[in-house]
């Protein structure tokens, strides 16, 4: 059985492929470099070579490991589950060998009871990989992560792959999205950064991006305020949570 996840907006994680490789300023405090870290140390042979320490933290070396054991395990998890795929990595960096991707969808394909949610920061990779692994996976959704203004060019990207569903993560915000076309998107995911040295994000930026969404017809997910103690911080806004999802049977 899959375990569950503590990611607010899926049920399970899925992570055929270890490591991975700093792009952006978002990845500076990323939460599975730190992990990898950890694991790396305790022997994983997953994650071996994975990281290495600069001054008191792990940062990634941009080695990639394929967990050949894990890549079949959707095919035993019968109970339908919203999975993320590669919450420890990013499934299109270009370490990922273009046959390992397709290894990916593969599995995807063959287990159409879950719904996969694959996110990365690298969507121009994405896009020339998807358009010729054949017609879109009604199961599949594909997003990629904007953490300010100076990314949003990720989401024109992202509105030329094909996907029945398109999401975008404004997590961790680093800073306010000025103005955001949706057009083509489905889903938003808005969070703010958590753990060491946590970046703070301002109320506004949060309120702009849920009116954007709610102008141009777009599900708000909001997950976290974030911080060095992101439970203690919460996940209200304007006292409710929000936990909209598209709706996939329309798209």
């Amino acid at each position: 059985m899959a375990n569950g996840s503590d990611i607010e907006w899926t049920e399970a994680t899925w992570n055929p492929i270890a490591g991975c490789a700093m792009l952006s300023p978002g990845c500076t405090n990323c939460y599975a470099q730190r992990l990898a870290g950890r694991l790396q140390a305790m022997g994983s042979p997953k994650y071996e070579g994975t990281t290495r320490k600069s001054g008191r933290r792990h940062v990634w070396t941009g080695r990639i490991n394929l967990d050949e054991s894990a890549l079949k395990a959707p095919l035993g998890w019968k109970r339908s589950l919203r999975i993320f795929v590669n919450s420890m990595s990013d499934l299109f960096q270009d370490g990922v060998p273009a046959q390992s991707i397709k290894s990916v969808w593969s599995i995807m394909e063959k287990t159409p009871w879950h719904t996969y949610q694959v996110l990365t920061k690298r969507p121009e990779r994405m896009q020339r990989i998807v358009a010729g692994l054949g017609d879109p996976l009604p199961n599949v959704w594909l997003g990629t992560s904007v953490e300010n203004d100076d990314y949003l060019y990720r989401v024109d990207m992202l509105r030329s792959v094909p996907a029945h569903i398109r999401f975008v993560s404004f997590e961790p915000l680093l800073g306010p999205i000025i103005s955001v076309n949706l057009n083509g998107i489905h889903w938003a995911i808005v969070g703010g950064e958590s753990g060491p040295g946590a970046r703070a994000m301002a109320p506004q930026w949060v309120e702009a991006l849920r009116a954007a969404c709610r102008d141009q017809g777009v599900a708000f997910f909001f997950k976290q305020w974030g911080g060095a103690r992101k439970k203690s911080s919460g996940r209200l806004l304007e006292g409710q949570t929000w936990d909209e999802y598209p709706d996939a049977s329309a798209a």
